[in-house]
């Protein structure tokens, strides 16, 4: 059962970087997830508990267009489209959350094409 530490092992390093990192109202945490096929972002204000954006690869507005793609093709595309999103809604700063990952492949992916498409972090 590999599969289970490798698990365990990335829950602890998650929330080794959580007890250091927090989502403010000015400053909101952008939390990545991936799993085996997809990719998942959110920008989340933590001190009240809310998800203020939030995109991923099963997303209607790319769903059609990441059929075919690479993971990290995928990855660049669902950056993009959070940080339009958080951009709409007023925010442009965020301190990134890489979820226990390496900053490496879809996540760094992710990241870059976040930051290229205007956010800051």
């Amino acid at each position: 059962m590999a599969g289970l530490s490798f698990r365990l092992a990335r829950k602890r390093r998650h929330a080794r970087i959580r007890s250091r990192l927090s989502g403010t109202q000015s400053r909101p945490r952008l939390c990545v997830f991936r799993s085996l096929n997809h990719i998942y972002a959110q920008v989340i204000d933590d001190s009240i508990g809310h998800t203020l954006a939030s995109a991923s690869s099963l997303d209607p507005e790319i769903r059609d267009v990441v059929a075919g793609k690479k993971k990290t093709e995928v990855a660049e595309m669902v950056g993009t489209l959070l940080a339009r999103r958080a951009l709409n809604g007023g925010i442009k700063q965020v301190a990134f959350d890489r979820g226990g990952y390496k900053y490496h492949g879809r996540v760094k992916a992710l990241a870059e094409a976040a930051r290229k498409a205007g956010l800051s972090f």
